[in-house]
């Protein structure tokens, strides 16, 4: 019980650390006005109405796998960062993600999501939920398997893949953001220097809400909170040297879901800080091929590994 202590003590300082981190870091993501590079040669079809967040209409741009590629028929959803007070599903970041894993055959959506300044908690995963929902109810149109969604996220938008991974299901996170009825179920999650706590994003939270309110609240927002045997297939991407997002909590993530039973992989980019997708190309093709060699032995085109017999050579 003291060892728990300790390391709930830990983690909340961590925590508040990150929070103020990633506010930060959210100045300097600001969204992008003009088109970013990265994804040419690829078919996109851009600002494609999914559903509603409040009044406001959700859009997502669809990146088709590349020309001389066989398409896996699997989408992968994309959902950016910047500590929920900004972002944009044109970031380069995600572009660069996107292209490197289209010209493995893969088809990826990226979508929008409302800030905080937008609407509270859980709007954000409603909306998740909504972007995942289009996709599987659009999946022939798109030319993928509908049983083949996967999503993917970036610090704040990887807590939101991270709770749509542990989510799958739970009827209070869907929302009325569109396409009533088709499942939001995600078989596989990508998080990249996911955001693994409630506590690192207290501005998503209505304000006026009592201690013990903002504590249930904080506990609904962290995916810690549903790890378990439920948890989709992750894998989780992180720089050993993010100074806004601790590498040990992908670290302490991925054992967690090792604990239940979860299949799970890690992949730690060596010197990497937050955000090193945006320029660092070299680090995003060793990501798309680590998601790839996940995704297709589980879910693509599902092949366990051999076990291993002693003596066996």
């Amino acid at each position: 019980m003291a060892e728990l202590t300790r390391r709930s003590l830990m983690q909340t300082a961590a925590a508040t650390a990150a929070a103020s981190a990633l506010a930060a870091v959210s100045a300097g993501a600001r969204a992008q006005t003009s088109a970013p590079s990265g994804a040419v040669g690829l078919r996109v079809e851009r600002d494609i109405v999914f559903g509603k967040g409040g009044d406001k209409d959700l859009l997502l741009d669809v990146y088709h796998p590349a020309e001389d590629v066989t398409p896996k028929r699997t989408a992968i959803v994309h959902l950016f960062g910047g500590g929920f007070r900004t972002g944009n599903k044109a970031a380069q970041y995600v572009v660069n993600n996107v292209a490197a894993l289209a010209r493995l055959g893969y088809t990826n959506v990226s979508g929008t999501y409302r800030l905080q300044s937008e609407a509270p908690w859980p709007a954000q995963l409603h909306d998740t939920k909504a972007a995942i929902r289009w996709t599987r109810a659009n999946a022939d149109r798109i030319g993928v398997d509908a049983d083949k969604i996967v999503i993917a996220g970036y610090s704040a938008g990887g807590m939101l893949a991270l709770l749509a991974a542990g989510t799958n299901g739970v009827d209070e996170f869907e929302g009325e953001g569109g396409n009533a009825g088709v499942s939001s179920d995600v078989q596989a999650c990508v998080a990249v220097y996911p955001a693994t706590s409630g506590e690192m994003a207290r501005g998503l939270f209505a304000p006026g809400l009592s201690e013990a309110e903002l504590a249930d609240a904080i506990e609904a927002a962290s995916p810690t909170t549903y790890i378990g045997e439920r948890f989709a297939p992750t894998i989780l991407i992180h720089g050993t040297d993010d100074g806004t997002i601790p590498v040990s909590s992908s670290i302490e993530f991925f054992r967690g879901l090792k604990e239940h039973g979860v299949p799970a992989a890690l992949t730690l980019i060596q010197g990497a800080d937050h955000v090193f997708d945006n320029t660092e190309l070299d680090a995003v093709e060793v990501m798309a091929r680590s998601a790839d060699l996940f995704l297709d032995r589980l879910i693509v085109d599902p092949k366990p590994y051999p076990r291993f017999r002693p003596g066996g050579g």
